[in-house]
Parts: structure tokens; C-alpha cells; sequence
């Protein structure tokens, strides 16, 4: 999801004080997405914004406020102290001026603790008077510094020495707003004449894909509710072009293992006249892909069950081909969900991997001798993509690289990360991922 460029035109007041309800949630392990659907719909957009920034920013803010008030205040209000501070934090392009932001900090703190409002104050302003030496003070703390967890910015250090800096500053970027045109409906410069009648700039990124110059509401994008466009990230819409390479004939038996919220398995079925059964273990996410296809005009087989246990559920047929999208930390997608790096412990890590491990054992022996399984993740942790494939391919003889087409490996959202998609000229940087095309050797 991506928040609008400004907040509403709400009072700024009543917006911090939704924005640190959200933060609070967080800090409590709800994932921001859910947090906001608790909140008003006017003020939603608003809110969203906010607690986008206190997210990205969250590090310093929550350093400098232990450094100006050692003795932590309840959660509600530190919550919103570290709001108020993450949009006063120097080069973090805040949407009010900070004389604004303190009064309405102050105001929002009258209406969460009434008794509390002078101590905000004080802590803010004097966050102001102090900020330049406090700033280069805390970034001797790493945390502070990259606004990422410790043992995130070990991981990255490790797996991509050269380029950890670049990742983590690419994470405090707000991510574009990329589309997904249906090649069942039309084209790619169609539908950006389109758009720009619409007032609505934007470029073509490569094969259907479409990048808006500035995020709006799906709402006024023309014919979305009619299924002629999709937002999906320039990254993810290569999924389906690698699992049909060549071209899988019609008709041709594929599973889509964990297809929630439906975005690949959509794209699969616009390109090509498929059998596909598209599976989950949440029945309730499972319902999205279900709409999400709806609204496309298109239909696959459903059915909730757990990809790691075909005896559940698999009726004895071999699939042409399969894509697993595998349950990951997310950490290729974290300027569009910045709530992710807060919310992800380094336990996590190891969990995931043997989950993983466990999908790609399961599904494999259901592949079709030469068929092919497609198999990646929003990561640029090495654990779930290279070195997974990896240690998949030792023990897995009958399993092989995949020659045409060549497997992208990890994706990095970097601009100088090569091309990201099928053009050129790719624009802004896509999504982190990775993929791993495999083919099947059994005769």
C-alpha cells in the first residue's frame, strides 16, 4: 500500500493521535495494514502518511525520545512522542512546519493525557533547541542511524557487504505505484493515453507494467473496476512470464501454492488459457484471490489448504507447472510496508527457512516429468533465496536449473541493481525478490 504524497485536510491534531494508535499497535506486533482498518476512513489517508514516516523514522525518534525522557512514558503517549519526533527528524521531508507540529503534538496530547501535554511540549522543543548535536550524536548507534532493527542491518552487512548502505537507505524511500495492464484487454500504451486524459502521468516500465508518476486511489484509475488494469509492483509481474517461459500449452495443469491475495495468479491466467488451481491455508486471504479474479473476468479452481501437505488435498494429478511464492520476512518490500522491519524478529529468520524448505519438498514430487516449479519470495535476506535454492538443489537430484528463461536470482531495489524488468528504461527501482526457475528431470 502507499500513502497519499500529503495527509488529509483533517485537523493535524486528531490525525497524530490516529497515527500514534497505529504505531502503538505495532509496537504491541499488529501489522500496520490492520491498525489503519481501525481507524476512521476520513481520516485514514491521513493517519496512513503519518505513521508511514514515524515507521521509517521510528529508529532515531525512538533514540532521541529515551535520550530526552530516560524514564519511558506510558505507550499511548510515547507512541505519540515518537510520532511527533519522527516529523521533526532533519532530511525526512515532513509535511508541516515544526511550529505547527509541536502546537498540534501538544493539542493531540490534551486529548490522549490531558496532564501530559506540557511534558510533550517540553521534550519536543527541546528536541528542537538540541536537535543538530543530538542527531550526530545518536548515529553512532546503528539503529538510530539506518531506522532498522540491529540484527537487520547485520543481516544485510553480511549478505551484501558492498551494498547494505544502498538497501538501507532505499527502505526509508517511498516505493512507486506501479500497474499491471490486462493483456486480455489491452496494451500498455493504450491504457497510458488513458491515463494521462485522466491526469493521471505515468510511464511504461517494461512488458505490462506501468509506473504513475504520483500514487492516487485505485478508485480513479480508469476501468480498474471493470478489470482493465491492477496494481502490482514491476518486481512480482515477472512471476508469470518466467512460469510460462516458452509457453505452456493450453490447458495445462498449474498450481499457484500460496495465492493469496491473488495478484500472480491473476497474471498467470491474463497471459495464458490455464488450468490453475489456486491454494491457501487462509480461507478468509483465499476470498481475495477469489475477488481480485472476479473483478478480471477470469476463474481458477480454489481450495484452502496447507501447500505442505498434499495427502490433504492433491488428487494423485501431476501439475505442468507450479508457483511458489513462498511465506517470507518481506524484507524486499519494505518501503511499501515499513511497519515490516519493526515487526520481524531474528528468530523469524530460521523459522522461515525451514517453512520454505518444508513447501519446496512437499510440492516438488507433484511436478510433472520436465515441468517446471518457479519458486520465489519478497526477500533480499540470501537465507530465503540463494542459499535455499541451494540447499534444495543437494537434496533434490531430480531437480535442475531452468535454461530459457534464465532465472532472475535476487532482485535488489536498487536503481543500479540491472534491469528490473523486460525494458531499458525501468525508472524508478522495483521491489526486492527472488526467483528461481527449476526444471524437472525425471523422465
Amino acid at each position: 500500500m502507499n500513502p497519499p504524497s500529503t495527509p488529509a485536510a483533517l485537523p493535524l491534531a486528531r490525525l497524530l493521535n490516529h497515527a500514534a494508535d497505529a504505531v502503538q499497535a505495532v509496537r504491541a506486533g499488529a501489522s500496520l495494514t490492520d491498525a489503519l482498518e481501525r481507524c476512521p476512513a476520513a481520516a485514514r489517508p491521513g493517519a496512513q502518511a503519518l505513521s508511514f514516516h514515524a515507521m521509517r523514522w521510528m529508529g532515531g525518534a525512538d533514540a532521541a525520545r529515551r535520550h530526552l525522557a530516560p524514564k519511558a512514558p506510558a505507550p499511548p503517549l510515547d507512541a505519540l512522542l515518537v510520532c511527533a519526533l519522527a516529523l521533526l527528524w532533519p532530511d525526512s521531508a515532513p509535511p508541516y512546519a515544526e511550529h505547527t507540529l509541536v502546537d498540534q503534538a501538544v493539542e493531540a496530547a490534551r486529548q490522549r493525557a490531558p496532564r501530559s501535554a506540557a511534558f510533550v511540549n517540553a521534550v519536543l522543543r527541546r528536541f528542537l533547541r538540541e536537535r543538530g548535536a543530538l542527531v550526530t550524536a545518536l548515529q553512532s548507534d546503528p539503529v538510530a542511524r539506518h531506522n532498522h532493527p540491529r540484527w537487520w542491518i547485520a543481516r544485510l552487512q553480511r549478505d551484501w557487504p558492498a551494498l547494505a548502505p544502498a538497501l538501507l537507505a532505499a527502505d526509508q524511500q517511498r516505493a512507486p505505484m506501479t500497474l499491471r495492464v490486462n493483456a486480455r484487454r489491452g496494451s500498455v500504451a493504450g491504457y497510458l493515453e488513458r491515463l494521462a486524459a485522466a491526469g493521471l502521468p505515468a510511464r511504461a516500465v517494461g512488458g505490462q507494467a506501468l509506473t504513475l508518476a504520483e500514487p492516487c486511489p485505485v478508485g480513479r484509475l480508469p476501468g480498474f473496476a471493470d478489470g482493465e488494469v491492477s496494481v502490482q509492483d514491476a518486481a512480482a509481474q515477472r512471476a508469470a512470464p518466467l512460469l510460462i517461459g516458452a509457453g505452456l500449452a493450453p490447458g495445462a495443469r498449474v498450481l499457484d501454492a500460496c495465492a493469496a491475495p491473488g495478484g500472480k495468479t491473476a497474471h498467470l491466467l491474463e497471459l495464458a488459457d490455464l488450468d490453475v488451481l489456486a491454494l491457501d491455508s487462509d480461507a478468509a486471504r483465499l476470498a481475495r484471490v477469489t475477488d481480485t479474479l472476479q473483478r478480471l473476468h477470469l476463474s481458477a479452481r480454489m481450495l484452502a489448504a496447507d501447500a505442505g501437505r498434499p495427502a490433504d488435498w492433491w488428487d494423485g494429478r501431476p501439475f505442468d507447472a507450479i508457483l511458489l511464492d513462498a511465506p517470507c520476512s518481506a524484507s524486499g518490500i519494505v518501503r511499501r510496508h515499513p511497519d515490516v522491519r519493526w515487526l520481524r524478529r531474528e528468530a523469524d529468520i530460521p523459522a522461515l527457512v525451514r517453512q520454505q524448505a518444508r513447501l519446496l519438498d512437499a510440492l516438488w514430487p507433484l511436478l510433472a516429468p520436465g515441468g517446471r516449479l518457479l519458486y520465489c519470495t519478497c526477500s533480499v535476506f540470501k537465507a530465503e533465496g540463494q542459499d535455499q535454492i541451494d540447499a534444495f538443489l543437494q537434496r533434490q537430484p531430480t531437480a535442475a536449473w531452468a535454461d530459457d528463461p534464465p532465472s532472475p536470482g535476487h532482485l535488489l531495489p536498487l536503481a543500479d541493481n540491472g534491469p528490473q524488468t523486460d525494458a531499458p528504461d525501468s525508472g524508478a527501482p522495483a521491489d526486492g525478490f527472488f526467483y528461481a526457475l527449476l526444471t524437472s528431470t525425471r523422465r
